[in-house]
């Protein structure tokens, strides 16, 4: 039960590692939706990792969306029209400009397309639900009875 447990964690672990990556990677590669991977990421962690689960919430920019979303399971108006001006901006001159391949250009389209959905779809918070820059995330573990050693 202990090593299925232990297994358990360290896949939560190297997934939310993944996801954090893509997250990333996400940032100047609009065709890859920062947000949903961000948000897999903290949960992945929530379950294997308090230490980089706190870390996430901490971070300046990604931590209050993140709070907001283990908090009220919302994101703001705001970060849904960042998320889809940057794919719209960035992606769409992507594929106008330094696409050539009419093929690469439509699966551009398509994972931007894919995105914009994913980030649509996600509730929108109520101005006074949504975590404020200055606020401080809640930093108390939801995971605590997850244990962490890494």
């Amino acid at each position: 039960m202990l090593k299925e447990s232990l297994l358990k964690r360290r896949v939560y672990l190297a997934f939310g590692f993944i996801a954090l990556a893509l997250g990333i990677i996400g940032i100047p590669m609009p065709v890859l939706p920062t947000t949903p991977f961000l948000l897999l990421s903290a949960w992945c962690f929530a379950r294997s990792s308090e230490r980089w689960h706190q870390w996430l919430l901490a971070n300046e920019t990604f931590g209050p969306i993140i709070a907001s979303w283990e908090k009220n399971r919302c994101i703001s108006i705001r970060t849904k029209i960042m998320a889809i001006s940057s794919m719209v901006l960035v992606g769409g001159s992507s594929v106008v400009f330094a696409i050539q391949d009419d093929t690469y250009r439509f699966i551009a389209l398509g994972l931007m397309s894919v995105g914009a959905i994913v980030v649509l779809r996600l509730k929108t918070c109520e101005k006074n639900t949504a975590m404020s820059a200055n606020e401080e995330p809640n930093t108390e573990s939801k995971s605590a009875n997850y244990g962490d050693n890494y």
